[in-house]
């Protein structure tokens, strides 16, 4: 009897993606051996700059920076994470900031210029409110997922020892993108005044909600056994997580590149079917 084969791969716990952690999704074809990196977008680093995972969750901003570089990385219609992104912002309850219009010029502090909700927000902002990234003034904490980026010239690197809490606290940011870890502090509140609204305003003005983390397989993987991927996309949809097809995810693949491209984010520009090349034939 032949032995499954072993990927190596990187995931983090949600309900799409439980079952298969703990190993409740038989296959006599694929055997997932799972990495614990905690939080998981530690490992969006070293499976861009080297592959170090055969399956990985990544950001879709961080994909599609990599896809512009021609990092060798397959892209699978697999949704681990997407959501509203509006209440990840926020600013001083007794600042200047009344709403998201008065961020214009202002100066904000992010993890990364790269981080994936903050791209959304920028896209939002810049769409609904005439908000331009490069008319802002950006604090960052961290280099980009992909190695070859650089910060354009509107951002700029936080000192030794700020942090975007106490900078947001001090009055050096006038604003500040917390991602999905928002602190628990009176003394702050949204940008967006209804957050709840704001999501909602931009789903029905789009479609969808925002994507923040798809999953993604080494290109030698894809090529060499692209049975291994189609098993590995039944086993995702058997533990729950969100298989959809390349259409139906084309409408939000389409604007993060638009955004991405807007804020300075892609080394080159490219079309939203060029983001599943590699993809074995067969998947939708």
């Amino acid at each position: 009897m032949t032995e499954p084969a072993v990927l190596k791969a990187a995931l983090g716990r949600y309900a799409g993606t439980r079952k298969l952690l703990e190993g409740e999704i038989p296959s006599g074809l694929l055997r997932l051996a799972f990495e614990a990196v905690s939080p998981i977008s530690r490992a969006f680093a070293p499976m861009v700059r080297e592959g170090r995972f055969d399956v990985s969750e990544m950001a879709i901003a961080t994909f599609l920076m990599a896809r512009a570089c021609d990092k060798p990385l397959v892209l699978l219609p697999v949704v681990l994470v997407e959501r509203a992104q509006e209440a990840a912002m926020l600013c001083r309850r007794d600042g200047p900031i009344q709403g998201p219009a008065d961020l214009a010029g202002a100066h904000v502090a992010v993890r990364a210029y790269s981080q994936t909700t903050g791209m959304w927000l920028r896209g939002s902002l810049s769409e609904s409110f005439g908000v331009k990234a490069d008319a802002q003034r950006w604090t960052t904490f961290e280099d980009a997922h992909v190695a070859e980026y650089r910060d354009p010239p509107w951002v700029t690197r936080a000192g030794p020892g700020q942090d975007l809490l106490g900078m947001l606290r001090a009055g050096e940011a006038d604003a500040a993108i917390f991602g999905n870890d928002l602190p628990d502090a009176p003394d702050l509140r949204p940008v967006f005044p209804d957050p709840q609204a704001a999501g909602a305003a931009f789903r029905a003005r789009h479609g969808f909600l925002p994507l923040n983390h798809l999953v993604v397989v080494r290109r030698d993987v894809a090529e060499s056994s692209p049975g291994l991927v189609v098993e590995l996309l039944r086993m995702l949809g058997e533990s729950g997580a969100a298989v959809r097809s390349r259409e139906a995810l084309r409408p939000a693949i389409a604007l993060a590149i638009d955004y991405c491209a807007e804020q300075g984010l892609l080394a080159r520009r490219f079309t939203p079917e060029e983001a599943w090349d590699g993809l074995p034939p067969g998947i939708a």
